[in-house]
């Protein structure tokens, strides 16, 4: 079946199901699937609600706010901005859900409206009132102090005034180009000489603040503070009116790639491009004049249904310099994470022995729960340090600016030993970045490739080969997150450690495609995208048919980020409509439309969110009472199966008894949840006592904290 799937897959259209799924799947309806881009909308809602939630921490909320605007310009910048492309195109194709290019855009931008207005209402009437009440205070500039408003002056002179560039619009100057994300001040003034009224533009520095302290928890906009002051930037002009706006513009980088073109600097000068993408979004304050309104739509080309009028002030993202305060009485409690048990059994003086305790046994880590530092940051910095190891190779998708990591590959080279980095500098918004280190890390030695032309390597993989006297021995780290010290505090993920010969050779096989000629897609313990995840997660699930047919137990859950291919999905439908349980965790998109009749009634769909990005992906198969467990860097998209290089892996007995172990947690009507309806919107899941439920993050805070670690994950 596998094969015969692969076959027809290579024949059928970018993202549509393979014809022989297609065939199967006669009985489905149409209208089977939820749409991606209004599913997303709906994971972004959620996490508006959880700003809403009284039952949160104050200071928790203002950051849901600010993860949520965060969200929103992601969004408009790759989603929305794609759309418009093919809509400008001409390329009216109908997306899986059924809706036409122009409709669902409409749509998109209806629901925004309604998040948007409901995003600021949250922060205006209830966040910042309540935020006055804890002693915080976000003020007007005109509100604060004589006292605050002088300092607030002499900051602006010495660091404000001076990266300040007002640019006017006449004749003689056009109007400027305004950048992405940025935010800016419209302002009128007029010459008292001749009584003529001007236009002109003034950015507000990125570089600055966005909310000025100007005492013990007191703040301003910095966009009032040179509002305040425009008189230095226009003297012997009158001021007459000023706003603030913000454009969006499509930020999404494409690079036709070929094997004559050099990638990187083919991706430096999209980038350089990226900067003058068409606007998608112009936010405005409710206040603006309707002159000034109308000169930024003209001037700007955008359509009156992609202007948003909000209560001031624009850019929330801005609160997270709110949250940084010093205020523990207004956050979730701190948080520690603790070296895995199954390391800390095997200790140095210093640290733990990673490479012995591999050596023993295949480790399981769940982070945040279980410290990165002292894990897969320790397993690297061991191999570099280690004069037994003779090469290490690396997967590098996104990375910090002080990365522990690059670090190590660095002490790595020059200490003589070979070390390969697979950077992959296409990750979006994170390609400037990754370019950089991509040079650093040549400069000082290290072999440096960029992956397979067409495809984005997104797996998490890193390989020490190490002399251990008897053998050559292969030590191996699968991620299901990126080789990221500082996200690794802040995102759900799990990896595992292992020195398994029959991991180290796939393992093998996966850096042979990526930096040389290999076309080996052949794997003992790995499902590797493109070629075997979506043919191999369909061959499992349709096995579970098999079993439950036989009698035999059966089951399929799944934990991800995204679920949207449409051949995964049918099969899933398919197993449902033959009886089999199927059990869906997902983070933020899903097509899927749970509890169908005769299509999906044995579907469920939750989605867990929290303090902790859940972000670790998890495929688990009853078969027959042998559970089958993989974990790995694959989410069920099309551009995951498609075009990147995605690596599962499948767990032993014991680890697969641990995440099973996580997905009852996650599953059990008891656990905070949102679920899917059969109509693809979603509900606050009330927990059988009437409660809230239990929150299924801090219920793992503490089972670590109690060293109950070893019953999960």
């Amino acid at each position: 079946m596998t094969d015969t799937i692969a076959e027809h897959e290579a024949d059928a259209p970018d993202g549509a199901p393979p014809r022989a799924a297609a065939t199967a799947t006669a009985a489905l309806p149409r209208d089977r699937f939820a749409d991606r881009e209004l599913s997303w909308l709906s994971f972004n809602e959620r996490v508006l609600e959880l700003a809403e939630d009284t039952g949160l921490p104050l200071l928790e909320r203002a950051k849901f706010l600010a993860i949520f605007a965060s969200n929103l310009d992601e969004f408009f910048m790759v989603r929305v901005a794609g759309l418009k492309r093919r809509i400008d195109a001409g390329i009216a194709v109908r997306a899986a859900s059924g809706l036409m290019p122009r409709d669902l855009l409409d749509q998109i931008l209806s629901r925004t409206r309604a998040l948007m207005d409901r995003h600021a209402a949250c922060f205006s009437d209830v966040v910042l009132p309540q935020l006055r009440a804890e002693g915080i205070q976000v003020l007007r500039y005109h509100a604060a102090t004589q006292e605050e408003q002088a300092d607030l002056r002499q900051l602006f002179i010495d660091k404000v005034f001076p990266v300040l560039t007002p640019l006017a619009v006449d004749p003689a100057h056009p109007f400027p180009y305004i950048s992405g994300l940025s935010l800016n001040l419209a302002v009128v003034v007029r010459n008292p000489s001749t009584g003529t009224e001007l236009f002109a533009r003034v950015k507000v520095p990125p570089s600055l603040p966005r909310f000025l302290s100007v005492g013990h928890e007191r703040f301003v906009p910095l966009e009032e503070v040179i509002a305040a002051n425009l008189g230095d930037l226009f003297p012997g002009m009158e001021i007459l009116q000023q706003h603030s706006f913000r454009v969006t513009r499509n930020e999404d980088v494409e690079v036709e790639e070929d094997d004559a073109e050099n990638l990187l600097k083919a991706l430096e000068r999209e980038l350089m491009r990226r900067r003058f993408g068409p606007p998608v979004r112009l936010e405005v304050e409710r206040s603006i004049d309707p002159y000034v309104l109308e000169v930024l739509v003209r001037e700007l080309g955008i359509s009156d249904e992609e202007v948003f009028a909000l209560p001031g002030p624009l850019d929330l993202t801005g609160l997270w310099t709110i949250y940084a305060i010093d205020r523990d009485d207004l956050k979730e409690r701190a948080f520690l994470p603790k070296t895995s048990p199954q390391l800390s059994e095997v200790e140095s003086a210093s640290a733990p022995d990673v490479l012995e305790a591999m050596r023993d046994h295949d480790v399981l880590l769940h982070h945040p729960y279980d410290s990165f530092s002292t894990s897969v940051q320790r397993f690297l910095e061991q191999a570099a340090a280690d004069p037994k190891v003779l090469a290490i190779k690396q997967t590098l998708y996104r990375t910090s600016g002080d990365s522990p990591i690059v670090d190590a590959l660095i002490d790595a080279a020059q200490s003589g030993k070979q070390v390969l980095a697979l950077v992959e500098i296409k990750a979006r918004f994170d390609e400037q970045a990754n370019i950089s280190w991509a040079r650093k890390l040549e400069r000082q030695g290290v072999h440096v490739v960029y992956g397979l032309v067409g495809l984005k390597t997104h797996c998490k993989l890193s390989m020490v080969v190490r002399d251990d006297g008897d053998k050559l021995r292969r030590y191996v780290h699968i991620g299901t997150g990126n080789y990221h010290p500082k996200t690794a505090r802040l995102y759900e993920d799990m990896g595992l450690l292992t020195a398994d010969p029959a991991v180290g050779e796939d393992v093998s096989h996966v850096f042979n495609v990526l930096s040389g000629y290999s076309m080996n897609t052949t794997y003992q313990r790995l499902l590797v995208a493109p070629h075997s995840i979506r043919t191999g997660l369909i061959e499992r699930i349709e096995r579970e048919v098999a079993h439950h047919r036989e009698g035999r137990r059966a089951r399929v859950r799944f934990k991800c980020n995204s679920i949207v291919d449409e051949a995964i999905i049918d099969a899933l439908y398919r197993a449902s409509q033959a009886g089999v349980p199927v059990d869906v965790w997902v983070r933020g998109i899903c097509a899927v439309r749970p509890g169908v009749p005769g299509m999906s009634e044995n579907v469920r769909v939750r989605s867990v969110l929290g303090r902790f990005l859940e972000h670790s992906r998890a495929y688990e198969f009853a078969n027959g009472g042998q559970t089958e467990t993989w974990i790995g860097s694959a989410d069920l998209m099309h551009r995951n199966l498609d075009r990147r290089v995605e690596v599962l892996v499948r767990l032993n007995d014991e680890h697969a008894e641990s995440v099973a172990t996580l997905l009852d947690m996650g599953f059990d009507e008891r656990t905070k949840a949102w679920i899917c309806q059969p109509d693809g919107t979603w509900a606050r899941h009330v927990a059988p006592d009437g409660g809230g439920g239990r929150d299924l993050q801090e219920h793992l805070i503490d089972l670590h904290a109690r060293g109950a670690r070893r019953r999960v994950v």
